[in-house]
């Protein structure tokens, strides 16, 4: 890296690193991808889009409503179809749903366009944040706790192909912003901090 690129901007290298490829959010809920995707889009000036809103608005139906009238199966091929139709308008950010970036198509599809940034945490932060709202159908269940440990068995060997992988711990969301952010830029090239530990590449 030249003395004019070290002393440039994150957010700049960051872009231009990027061209026109998209940043995609993945984890299980209650990660934070929405909420640190908005501010990390924010920083970067770029689009924001969560998946699961987009979900929601092309089929009139909330996510809860469409698990229960048409099944998973049926919501899995819609987000497929939906995660394809952002990426293609992209360099945004994207927050997927919890079990979106299991299907081949849909993380071939990021790979092609996209960087994958996991949001990878405990199970107690995971639980302590999806009890603070209700519309989880994956939790509707007699031990939410043990479903939950169920999905991090079977997703997180899945999610570990992303590109980067960053704690989401409980500090300030824009301190995991900053965390994504320098993870992001090692992965691509401008050397930041990698050897945080809050940071794995």
């Amino acid at each position: 890296m030249s003395e004019e690129e070290a002393g440039e901007p994150i957010e700049a290298r960051l872009r231009r690193a990027l061209g026109p490829r998209s940043i995609v959010l993945v984890g299980l809920m209650g990660a934070g991808k929405s909420t640190v995707g908005r501010r990390l889009a924010s920083r970067l000036g770029l689009i924001f889009k969560d998946a699961d809103n987009e979900i929601e608005a092309a089929a009139g139906l909330t996510i809860p409503d469409i698990f229960a009238i048409y099944g998973e199966p049926s919501f899995r091929d819609g987000e497929e179809r939906v995660i394809s139709r952002l990426l293609r308008a992209g360099p945004l950010v994207l927050a997927t749903g919890g079990g979106a970036y299991l299907r081949e198509a849909t993380r071939a599809r990021i790979a092609e366009s996209a960087v994958s940034v996991w949001l990878k945490a405990d199970l107690d932060v995971l639980m302590r944040r999806v009890r603070k709202r209700g519309n989880r159908p994956l939790l509707l269940t007699a031990d939410p706790e043990a479903t939950m440990r169920d999905l991090m068995a079977v997703r997180h060997p899945v999610y570990a192909a992303a590109d980067v992988v960053v704690i989401s711990r409980e500090v300030s969301h824009d301190r995991v912003v900053q965390d994504v952010l320098e993870a992001l830029d090692a992965h691509l090239g401008g050397g930041a901090r990698a050897s945080s530990p809050r940071i794995e590449t």
